[in-house]
């Protein structure tokens, strides 16, 4: 009887730590695979409930945990904000911010244009370390947790792929690329999975740092891939969008609009039945994983850069002009739409009963009922 009821408690603390985690939207894309997929459900009728002024032009997507929302600017300041839209705290960095944040245990990432990687205490803000790398970091770092211990791991533009500890901010090891790194690295069954500029997916030992796989996609890479069922979906500069067997090493399909060659700057959203990804060329495109075939399309109204978010049966989209579009999953037929009117170049980020997104008037703004 003792045995079940401690049982009992251990699968209620770890269903309460699942639950807890997939209320958090704590990095780019939601979770280490890059998916772009919650497990919450979007507010039925969203409406506008606070915005908050940065004071310069917000690029990167913000994340959110523990209740605050985490946010930088181009003018070099990363944001705290409450759940109510009060600022909790500000951090000057030297340059740009780009990148996404990533919050984890109570500690905040972020890197920035002149190759710095920050390390803030979540509750104040501040400086725990620095990394610098030789050039921008763009792409958002991920988390990689191995032997009781956490790392972090991320790309710029130096060619370099980083692995630091997460608590002290040492270098584990680098992986040499040919080109820029763009977007952010997935982390998936023991590596990082990422495009490069120099024309190929690279799959990397997160042990070793040394390259299991280097398939050649025949042209660079400016986003992020999504990994699920050993595959990764990746969408490319010349607007091919391609799914990759990453036990074999090989391209198992690729789908592309015959009619408009644009590039994807977009990450994909990836369930376990279709890929969704917003193109140069205004469209929102669902494809089929398994076959490659093109489902349906949203045309939004203007170029899409910001990576759709999928949350149970709904597609929260973002477009250059500044509209947001919750699309049905099984159609594409709109549900909801608010024109925001400013440029939106990161995506969302969703939390309970709410929505986060960032513009280039700077504002971060709240959605929910």
């Amino acid at each position: 009887m003792r045995y079940l009821i401690i049982q009992l408690l251990l699968v209620i603390l770890f269903q309460s730590l699942q639950g807890q985690k997939n209320e958090d939207w704590y990095i780019f894309r939601g979770d280490p695979a890059l998916t772009g997929v919650s497990k919450l459900q979007l507010p039925g009728n969203p409406k506008l409930l606070w915005s908050y002024d940065t004071g310069d032009e917000i690029r990167s997507a913000p994340v959110t945990s523990r209740g605050y929302v985490v946010a930088g600017s181009m003018n070099g300041i990363l944001f705290c904000i409450d759940k109510t839209g009060i600022l909790k705290w500000k951090f000057e960095t030297e340059n740009g911010i780009e990148a996404p944040a990533v919050i984890y245990k109570g500690s905040v990432f972020v890197g920035n244009f002149d190759g710095s990687m920050y390390c803030l205490d979540l509750e104040t803000g501040k400086q725990k370390w620095i990394f610098q790398a030789e050039n921008q970091i763009s792409g958002s770092p991920n988390i990689w947790e191995s032997g009781g211990k956490a790392f972090l791991v991320f790309g710029s533009y130096d060619y370099f792929l980083y692995c630091l500890d997460a608590e002290t901010g040492k270098l584990a090891w680098k992986y040499e690329t040919d080109n820029f790194i763009n977007g952010s690295a997935a982390v998936y069954n023991g590596t990082a999975i990422f495009g490069g500029c120099d024309g190929f997916l690279h799959v990397v030992d997160l042990k070793t740092g040394e390259s299991r796989q280097k398939i050649d996609v025949a042209t660079y890479i400016a986003s992020s891939a999504g990994v699920s069922e050993n595959k990764a979906y990746v969408g490319d500069h010349d607007g091919r969008f391609s799914c990759v067997d990453l036990a074999k090493g090989e391209v198992l399909w690729v789908w592309k609009n015959e009619n408009v060659h644009l590039p994807f700057m977009a990450s994909p959203a990836v369930t376990s039945v279709v890929a969704i990804i917003g193109n140069e060329d205004r469209n929102i495109y669902c494809i089929d994983k398994k076959s490659g075939e093109l489902k349906w399309k949203f045309n939004t109204g203007s170029r899409v850069h910001a990576s759709v978010v999928i949350a149970g049966n709904n597609v929260l989209t973002a477009n250059m002009r500044g509209d947001l579009h919750i699309l049905d999953i099984s159609d594409g037929s709109s549900r909801w739409t608010y024109e925001l009117g400013s440029m939106i170049v990161g995506n969302p980020a969703i939390a309970k009963g709410r929505f986060f997104v960032a513009a280039s008037d700077g504002y971060l703004y709240c959605f929910g009922e």
